[in-house]
């Protein structure tokens, strides 16, 4: 395949200008710019794209998406999800563990490795969550979620609010060389909020959200990770 008249963005070799890309395969065979002679000619049997007015780049990486498999498919499946990242030139996601069942255990985590090598055109990988079920009350089996390929572990839209809890899973994560991705909100501080405090708020008379919710976990989170030797 050859991609030409695009503008070529590939930041690894440092590369920001026009140009024809060469692929052999499944992988880029090489780069040539604007500089360089034009073979596309000489190369009738291969596909040819006119990329004129486009950009040509790495594919992006998405960290936090939805796919709601299992359980929650009427919403959208990996299929779906993976075509969609597609569409868009998200090559790479990482998909958040609050599905029904939460992805808490190898078994579960396997359904979605499994199912993303059947149906998904793009790489999914999976994020574990920290707790079982979520509910913030015992951890998961950091070990074997990561000997199972989670990339990550996350309570995805809410905090573990024991903290002590919060610091021993941290402390397994660190060991094992895992990564935390921190959803931080105080719950007891959100109160009967319903959108952030502001002009918003304030103009319609509705309970805020100030922005210490998100600042008095964020600080918590950062000095344990950095405690813990988390990234």
């Amino acid at each position: 395949m050859v991609i030409k008249n695009g503008y070529i963005v590939d930041p690894s070799n440092g590369v920001c200008e026009m140009g024809t890309v060469y692929v052999q395969g499944n992988r880029i065979d090489r780069i040539m710019t604007v500089g360089g002679s034009d073979e596309t000619k000489q190369l009738c049997d291969e596909e040819v794209i006119d990329a004129a007015g486009c950009y040509v780049m790495p594919g992006f990486i998405d960290l936090h998406v939805h796919f709601r498999d299992p359980g929650l498919t009427y919403k959208e499946d990996i299929g779906t999800g993976a075509k969609a990242a597609a569409a868009g030139g998200v090559t790479t996601v990482c998909a958040m563990p609050n599905t029904k069942p939460v992805v808490d255990e190898p078994e579960i985590l396997k359904y979605v490795q499994d199912t993303a090598r059947e149906k998904s055109v793009i790489r999914v990988e999976q994020v574990s969550a920290m707790t079982k079920g979520q509910t913030g009350g015992e951890s998961v089996d950091v070990k074997a979620m990561l000997d199972a390929g989670a990339i990550a572990f996350s309570e995805d839209g809410k905090s573990v609010m024991d903290i002590c809890l919060f610091r021993d899973i941290l402390r397994e994560i660190g060991k094992a060389g895992g990564v935390v991705m921190s959803h931080c909100e105080d719950k007891k501080l959100v109160g009967k909020g319903v959108l952030n405090q502001g002009i918003a708020s304030e103009r319609y008379h509705v309970e805020g959200i100030s922005n210490a919710v998100e600042d008095v976990i964020c600080a918590r989170d950062i000095f344990l990770c950095h405690e813990a030797g988390v990234k």
